[in-house]
């Protein structure tokens, strides 16, 4: 076969190669679709990685295979910034600022997950070992609330000893996170991202956004 005919034979091939590939593409009912708006301006730099569904940062937690009610009992995810210095130790915050919904979040921050102490190198592989302020608690937004942020921040701790006030420790709800950072003198985190996922009894395609598309004003104050 002459090499016009090899090429030619190629690039047929790959042709029909990307047909298919589209065509199960447009067959698959997981949609990961992005998030937009303002609702993006929060991702920099982090993974989050949940089984199944993989890595959903900065996206909706797609309204297929059962997933967002199975991410209301999966452990905690992992988390992932490659950017981490390995010789430094960082603070990781999840929050959701939409409690009990994002039209009215008389609740925000809820706070879902506070570790201190995580090495740097741990940071990197996405291993969160460390002093676990709060135990991690899966996102579960109410029924009938629309969809719900669920933020992680990552602060350098650069020696500082953290800890919750005893006020902060008998409830996760209404949690001041300006206050928490401003007493530990943190300021810009090194990482964040967030994802957006709606009570499973409610889902019926992303068509239907409500409350998601609009502005985050409730998010934490940068120093």
């Amino acid at each position: 076969m002459s090499s016009t005919k090899k090429l030619a034979t190629a690039i047929l091939l790959l042709g029909l190669i990307m047909m298919v590939t589209g065509r199960e593409e447009d067959n698959d009912p997981c949609i990961y679709e992005a998030l937009y708006n303002n609702d993006v301006l929060l991702c920099k730099g982090l993974e989050v990685l949940y089984p199944e569904v993989g890595n959903i940062s900065c996206v909706y937690v797609p309204d297929c295979s059962n997933y967002r009610q199975k991410i209301t009992y999966w452990p905690e995810p992992i988390v992932k910034f490659r950017g981490a210095l390995e010789d430094a130790t960082y603070i990781l915050i999840m929050v959701d600022p939409d409690a009990p919904s994002r039209s009215s979040p008389t609740s925000r921050f809820w706070r879902h997950w506070l570790v201190t102490d995580i090495s740097g190198i741990d940071m990197k592989k996405g291993k969160i070992q460390g002093q676990e302020l709060s135990s991690y608690q899966p996102p579960s937004p109410p029924a009938h609330t629309g969809f719900h942020r669920y933020q992680f921040f990552v602060y350098l701790q650069e020696g500082r000893t953290i800890s919750l006030l005893s006020k902060e420790n008998k409830t996760r709800g209404s949690w001041n996170m300006d206050k928490f950072l401003s007493r530990f003198h943190l300021s810009e985190p090194e990482a964040s991202t967030q994802f957006l996922t709606q009570n499973y009894q409610d889902s019926s395609g992303l068509q239907s956004l409500g409350e998601s598309g609009n502005e985050p004003k409730d998010k934490p104050k940068q120093k």
